[in-house]
């Protein structure tokens, strides 16, 4: 159902030999402007002339991507089921609005048609007229309206029965919409843990090297530094040192 409106859309917005383009455009992946140049038997200018209408309306997308040989960038284009649903269904509205118009009018004023001319007028020319046909000078009949109004009213059901369809589908395409961005930021979510928890490790990681080599040079400068004596055993060592010399001395 999806890809009949989508080739509505299409051909109600670039013409009628656009709508091919819906059935090449359908897919998850851009497709290359030459390629569909080539399905839908069209020039490549004619081609771009299409997606330039639709891309106007928002209806298509597109990337470019540059060729490593050629040097020259290529387009390649995919259409927005979305925005052309929507699309689709602000024309509907409008078509709503103008039958209503139509069937209102009908209803609450008078048309008079010359049978032989097959010209119709509302009452107030018909009345400039006297109501007798400018054309062939036959005098006017009133015009019956209701079959008329019964097939606008048929046309009308017919279009709000189409505009539910397109509602519908537009909701289901805003839920895929929601569930791939949702499928994206829990993928986002998942690589940002993984990256913190890589800094986390690498952190851990430098500090331990950071602290072994602070140990490392805290064992060399123990190593390397002179044995310390508290006050108290130097006085004691100084002490018996003079006593000794002392001691000696009266030896002598």
């Amino acid at each position: 159902m999806i890809d009949t409106f989508l080739k509505e859309v299409i051909a109600h917005a670039a013409g009628k030999p656009a709508e091919n383009i819906t059935d090449i455009l359908s897919v998850k992946k851009y497709v290359n402007e030459f390629l569909i140049a080539k399905k839908i038997g069209l020039t490549i200018n004619q081609t771009r002339n299409i997606l330039y209408k639709l891309s106007d309306s928002g209806l298509v997308s597109s990337i470019r991507k540059k060729d490593k040989k050629k040097g020259w960038y290529t387009y390649f284009w995919k259409i927005e089921a979305l925005k052309s649903l929507e699309f689709l269904s602000q024309v509907l509205l409008k078509q709503i609005e103008q039958i209503n118009n139509h069937i209102n009018s009908r209803e609450s004023k008078q048309f008079y048609i010359c049978e032989e001319c097959n010209i119709e007028l509302a009452e107030e020319k018909a009345l400039f007229y006297n109501f007798t046909c400018n054309e062939c000078g036959e005098v006017f009949k009133i015009k019956d309206n209701f079959k008329l109004l019964k097939d606008l009213k048929k046309s009308l059901d017919k279009i709000k029965n189409k505009l539910s369809f397109i509602n519908k589908e537009i909701g289901e395409e805003k839920e895929k919409i929601e569930k791939q961005k949702s499928i994206e930021n829990k993928k986002l979510d998942k690589e940002k843990l993984e990256e913190t928890r890589k800094k986390r490790l690498l952190r851990k990681k430098l500090a331990k090297k950071e602290l072994k080599k602070n140990k490392a040079v805290s064992s060399k400068s123990k190593i390397l530094t002179p044995p310390h004596f508290p006050k108290k055993k130097q006085k004691i060592a100084r002490t018996k040192k003079f006593q000794k010399n002392k001691s000696a001395k009266h030896k002598t």
